[in-house]
């Protein structure tokens, strides 16, 4: 049995950000596989609690890492909590595996101040930016179970994260050009969202708050007919691919990430082009044109199981877990 201690600014479901979306859907395998994980907040406070297995210590101060320190095996980190994290564990003696989803500057320079004896790239557009220069890595795509997605599509036209970098200002102006069709707005997990600035500003748009992993299913994609991602960057875009578990169709901008995940069951548009988008919106209100798309979109879905990204995971991590070195006394360099 493998313990992992992983550290990360916060967690589902008290945040439905992807990238802690994807760390404890990781997290959850191991522990279905009879490891055990403790996961330690390094931004977010509350009480502590249990997910899927996984228990889960809010923020109390700088020491919260230390009580599992003895005990970890393999340290798990991502986001901005990966240079404490590969500090302690070179410290400690405790290996450590970073999770990286995107190609920023920031991210490459952290790489190579603070190198990771497994580096997890959620993508290949990342992994082919960093893999040069880091050890050993591997790819693991944000993982969907199509199980815990798939509803009966409804009829709004959606975007989740209503900030300017996912695409606020197309979808309001998508919501004027079609007055007479419900727009799905969900207020995201983070950057400035952009509102209306009154109920009969753009009133055929409803604004929902941040949801819960857990209840996206249910709340919004049972009531989306068409999901927008005009973003500005995408590493990946797991939003999509969980849309695409009910067939519902996407429509996004050409990101390196969106045209990976979404492949050829993705209908792209150049952000910047808002007749583009009206025409490619236009063309999917069609009904035929709209079975066809989520078709495409389900048989993608299907194609990304993460089954076999999960057992590679598996495997990884239970090879790094050997190399812990008890009693360690170093000095992290």
């Amino acid at each position: 049995m493998v313990h992992v201690l992983a550290m990360v600014p916060s967690y589902p479901p008290l945040s439905g950000v992807g990238s802690w979306v994807m760390t404890h859907q990781m997290l959850r395998y191991l522990v279905g596989h009879g490891h055990e994980a403790d996961v330690v907040l390094t931004s977010t406070s509350g009480a502590p609690y249990a997910l899927d297995g996984v228990r889960v210590w809010p923020h109390t101060g700088k020491a919260d890492p230390f009580r599992f320190l003895n005990d970890a095996d393999v340290i798990v980190s991502h986001a901005d909590a990966a240079k404490r994290a590969t500090i302690l564990g070179d410290i400690h003696g405790v290996p450590v595996a970073r999770l990286v989803h995107n190609a920023l500057a920031p991210t490459a320079s952290m790489m190579a101040k603070y190198p990771a004896a497994l580096t997890v790239f959620n993508s290949q557009y990342v992994a082919r930016q960093f893999a040069g220069q880091v050890g050993r890595w591997i790819i693991v795509r944000p993982p969907v179970h199509a199980a815990d997605y798939a509803t009966t599509p409804g009829r709004c036209v959606t975007l989740v994260n209503l900030s300017a970098d996912k695409g606020a200002e197309v979808f309001y102006a998508l919501a004027e050009r079609f007055p007479h069709r419900q727009f799905l707005g969900v207020r995201g997990g983070y950057g400035v969202q952009i509102l209306p600035r009154g109920p009969d500003d753009v009133p055929n748009v409803e604004v929902l708050p941040h949801v819960r992993p857990d209840r996206m299913r249910d709340e919004v994609y049972a009531r989306t007919r068409v999901l927008l991602m005009p973003s500005a960057h995408e590493s990946w875009g797991r939003v999509g691919v969980e849309a695409m578990c009910s067939g519902i169709p996407v429509i996004a901008h050409p990101t390196p990430g969106l045209r990976e995940s979404l492949g050829d069951a993705g209908i792209f548009a150049d952000r910047g082009d808002l007749d583009a988008w009206e025409e490619a919106l236009r063309r999917l209100l069609d009904g035929r044109r709209w079975r066809a798309a989520s078709r495409r979109a389900k048989a993608r879905a299907a194609e990304l199981d993460p089954s076999a990204d999960l057992e590679v995971w598996r495997e990884e991590i239970e090879l790094l877990a050997r190399r812990r070195v008890r009693g360690c006394s170093g000095i992290a360099g």
